[in-house]
């Protein structure tokens, strides 16, 4: 007599298959847009001498990483190819998506701070000023769909992702004021003091994010 083989994972069906969909379609946008700009942000960076654009398209590298592995677990539910149950894949998915977020935040205060140290200052560049006006364009409109669908399939982890894009934007608008400043100014402090300015919000987001269920058992065990 063979033994029953255990339940295999079924293809989500409905709204939250549709909802998977649209998730998917937004990570590959990030992914394509990121790749684009960290790659130009970089070469940018690295002619002009700009350390504040290299930072930025090192951003976009994380963005990149966060937004396939988000794709994949998305992808997976979808067409019900995961060994794992839903709440391990979405674990695992925030785990990586906090961990990624505190990454980010340590990278812009080792960034920051060799700015400060060096004295270093920011270099104009027309195609650094394009990639971070039309970020702020893109970002914001990004960061809200995603929420829009992390909150319908309650998903932390592409809530963190989201989050990612924000910092993105705001990263844009301090490397964008920076420049500015510097210029008009001489105040080539500017550039790494607004970054500093975002990394308590965006540590914070990780680290809620990394402890997920962690968390909300302590604040039930509260109550």
């Amino acid at each position: 007599m063979t033994a029953a083989a255990g339940p295999s994972p079924s293809p989500a069906s409905g709204t939250r298959a549709a909802l998977l969909r649209r998730g998917e379609g937004l990570e590959a946008i990030s992914v394509a847009y990121n790749v684009v700009e960290g790659c130009l942000a970089l070469a940018a960076g690295i002619a002009a001498g700009s350390s504040a654009l290299s930072g930025f398209g090192g951003d976009s590298l994380i963005e990149v990483t966060s937004a396939l592995f988000l794709w994949r677990r998305m992808r997976a539910e979808r067409r019900g190819r995961a060994g794992v149950s839903r709440e391990e894949m979405e674990r695992r998915a925030a785990r990586a998506a906090g961990g990624l977020l505190l990454l980010l935040a340590a990278g812009i205060v080792l960034e920051a701070a060799r700015q400060l140290l060096t004295k270093t200052e920011p270099a104009t560049s027309r195609i650094g000023i394009l990639l971070t006006a039309v970020s702020l364009m893109v970002m914001p409109f990004l960061a809200r769909e995603k929420l829009k669908v992390a909150a319908a399939l309650a998903s932390p982890a592409l809530r963190a992702d989201a989050h990612e894009q924000v910092a993105c934007a705001w990263l844009s608008a301090a490397t964008l004021a920076g420049l500015g400043l510097n210029a008009a100014f001489g105040w080539w402090w500017a550039d790494p003091a607004a970054a500093l300015l975002m990394v308590p919000r965006i540590a914070k987001e990780g680290w809620e994010t990394w402890r997920g269920d962690e968390a909300e058992a302590a604040e039930e065990g509260e109550r």
